[in-house]
């Protein structure tokens, strides 16, 4: 079997990086941003985003189901064109009816994004032809994933004085940034031995969930993902109040992405050696014994979370690429790689609503008030603990299910 040049893994793994770029304000600055420069009441901003979110969780089992029926390179590049136009007009909007122009940018970028990012994901399952290059494949899209996160978080404030400023400005950088990804990515990678399918979306979600493995694998994906999405939720509540370090969250934000990003060659080479499964296994524990330190963190603990957030940074580089590269297996197995990976951002994106359905209204319900020194156990247990128990449930599960998970042909 032809060996897979490094140069068509890096072409591949390039077009991650503008669209997690986007992704980051989508979901971090557009709320804040709409109540303040658009002066948006907060009740219609939230009803707006929810409306959005559900709907662009709902239809990517049909995204994915699309995918297989298109070339997948020519499904990117269609989808490509409103993500890029959506996302520039959602961080520029006009003086009047910010409602109506939030609600349309947004449906332009999220149904771009989407439809871009499952044919993307399934593109990489088509040009590997075997586990360990589809691991190389998933590891370099989400590395390079990792580097527009990081962009994104900081090209605000060095673009402009003031925040929303920067933000806008922002969303000028993505289309010449896109352009270019894609030229590399479509020049370099080609399109993979793809077989176009023709049954209808329900017969085809069915053969799917009728794959043992890929329940087995969801099930694992669920329960690591609500242990993953709860300190996510939490993060900036926890560094504010917990260790009283605000004006460094951004810093310890940017160490655990950056230990994401440089982890993941050594996961690659792991999960090769010792098989994905091991590799992975061997992230949830290294993430249990890191979150059960961060329960015992207060105020000043500034410099032991930056080590907690190294080594969480680790964990989240295999939690990235092994799960999504066992997918791409289990898709190709079937020859449904796009209904797979809809599902499997299906389930991602419920993942994060889950945990904010959580772990929210449990910290209320507990006395825990943003900004007071009240209720501080509760936010620990909330942050550290309870996502322990999500990660053990996934390591039982993976362990249990370890001979069907592991793929290695």
């Amino acid at each position: 079997m032809a060996a897979l040049p490094s140069s068509r893994v890096i072409a591949y793994g390039l077009l991650g990086l503008p669209l997690a770029f986007a992704a980051l304000p989508v979901y971090v600055h557009v709320p804040r941003f709409y109540a303040e420069v658009a002066g948006m009441e907060l009740a219609l901003l939230g009803a707006i985003l929810l409306g959005a979110r559900l709907l662009d969780a709902g239809i990517d089992p049909w995204l994915g189901w699309l995918a297989d029926r298109v070339r997948r390179p020519t499904m990117v590049a269609l989808a490509l064109l409103p993500f890029a136009f959506g996302f520039v007009a959602l961080l520029n909007p006009p003086q009047t009816h910010a409602a109506f122009w939030l609600l349309g940018a947004l449906a332009l970028t999220t149904l771009g994004y989407s439809a871009a990012s499952i044919a993307y994901q399934a593109w990489g399952a088509d040009v590997g032809s075997d586990p360990a290059q589809r691991t190389r494949l998933t590891a370099a899209r989400e590395g390079f994933g990792l580097v527009g996160v990081l962009l994104a978080a900081a090209l605000p404030s060095l673009l402009a004085a003031s925040m929303t400023e920067g933000i806008a400005r922002l969303a000028w950088l993505l289309p010449p940034l896109l352009l270019v990804a894609a030229v590399i990515t479509f020049a370099k990678v080609g399109a993979g031995g793809m077989a176009l399918r023709s049954e209808p979306l329900w017969p085809s979600l069915r053969a799917v969930f009728a794959q043992q493995a890929f329940r087995r694998l969801l099930a694992v994906f669920v329960a690591n993902g609500i242990a993953a999405a709860l300190p996510a939720t939490l993060f900036l509540f926890f560094v504010a109040d917990v260790l009283q370090a605000e004006a460094y969250s951004g810093a310890l934000l940017a160490l655990y992405f950056i230990a994401g990003a440089a982890s993941l060659p050594l996961w690659v080479v792991l999960a090769n050696r010792y098989g994905r499964v091991s590799a992975w296994l061997l992230a949830m524990i290294l993430a249990i014994l890191t979150f059960a330190g961060a329960s015992q963190l207060g105020a000043g603990d500034t410099t032991a979370f930056a080590v907690i957030c190294i080594a969480s940074g680790l964990a989240l580089g295999a939690d990235l690429a092994l799960p999504a590269a066992i997918a791409a297996d289990l898709g190709e197995r079937q020859g449904q790689a796009g209904v797979c990976f809809g599902v499997w951002n299906f389930v991602a994106k419920l993942n994060l609503a889950l945990a904010a359905g959580l772990a929210l209204p449990l910290l209320a319900a507990l006395g825990y008030s943003p900004g007071q020194q009240t209720a501080l156990p509760a936010l620990s247990f909330a942050y550290a603990l309870l996502p322990l128990l999500f990660k053990g449930l996934a390591a039982a599960l993976l362990w249990r299910w370890r001979h069907s998970l592991e793929i290695d042909r």
